[in-house]
């Protein structure tokens, strides 16, 4: 005789899971941290909005096939002419430091995530990076010049390059070993039961797991250093046409061209600093979204 019956099972009342089920003191506050976010958000666009107005507005008049191709006048009054030199610069020195910077940061993060831990070489590393990131750029510049220009007896592309490198490789590494830490520790056990070594389970799996927000952090350091001047009028030296030697003679950046020609009183070279914000904020969309369509590519689809 079976002691097993059929018993209807208890069904316990489903919880109210809508905004009636929820106390009026917690509602109100979801509703006053709605309204604070709300408006901290505001306050960060309309200055963003403003200053994307003005750089479009005033800089989009400069803006030709030939502003974009010709050399920099070497007379500050005289009007037209363009930034040729200074688009080339910027795309040869910008990619060189991410080139330099980006594996070397990866690397590096990924020697933090999956090998180092906790080990006392991981803590120096990340002790550094966060000293390196709060360094000023222009203290960046400064070491490179002792560095290297001072070594070689000459400023040159990649004396700049180096410096953008220095300042990009923090926040690279930072950034992509955050993005390293929201990779499903399961991910690398199954890739493990597969038999996988580890250095598979990394470039085939945590990797392209990760690969969305490695590429935003990059592009986030690529951004900033394509802005940088500081560090470039200290390392580069002064160009006004075009150079495609990193190393070898004087060369010039969009933001460079935006100090020399803002700080200027004369009107030509104000106009001409207005096309070259517009022309550097250009470029680094352009790349950035080109990124996020690579990334999207390539990582691992969500399911």
């Amino acid at each position: 005789m079976s002691l097993l019956t059929d018993q209807p099972t208890s069904s316990s009342p489903e919880p109210d899971l809508t905004s009636r089920g929820v106390s009026l003191r917690r509602r109100l506050t979801n509703h006053a941290t709605s309204v604070v976010i709300a408006l901290a958000i505001l306050a960060a666009v309309i200055p963003l909005g403003l200053v994307v107005y003005q750089v479009v507005s005033r800089g989009s008049g400069m803006i030709s096939l030939d502003f974009l191709n010709w050399d920099i006048p070497r007379n500050y009054r005289r009007e037209g002419a363009g930034m040729g030199p200074a688009v080339l610069g910027t795309i040869l020195i910008t990619g060189a430091a991410a080139l330099m910077a980006i594996p070397v940061g990866i690397a590096g993060a990924i020697y933090l995530n999956e090998f180092g831990k906790n080990k006392p070489l991981a803590k120096v590393i990340r002790t550094m990076a966060d000293v390196m990131t709060g360094v000023p750029s222009i203290v960046m510049g400064l070491f490179i010049y002792i560095v290297w220009v001072l070594t070689t007896g000459k400023q040159s592309g990649f004396a700049g390059a180096l410096a953008l490198a220095c300042l990009m490789l923090p926040i690279v590494i930072r950034s992509a070993e955050e993005m390293l830490k929201l990779v499903p520790d399961e991910l690398r056990q199954a890739s493990a039961a597969l038999g996988s070594p580890q250095w598979k389970t990394i470039l085939t799996v945590v990797l392209p797991s990760a690969a969305s927000g490695i590429t935003s952090g990059s592009l986030l350091a690529v951004a900033r250093a394509a802005g940088e001047t500081a560090p470039v009028v200290v390392t580069i030296g002064i160009a006004f046409s075009p150079n495609w030697n990193l190393f070898d003679g004087g060369n010039t950046t969009l933001a460079a061209q935006i100090y020399r020609n803002a700080s200027m009183a004369f009107e030509p070279a104000q106009e001409r600093a207005w096309g070259a914000a517009l022309t550097l904020i250009a470029i680094v969309m352009i790349f950035t979204l080109a990124a996020r369509f690579i990334a999207s590519r390539y990582a691992v689809k969500e399911r």
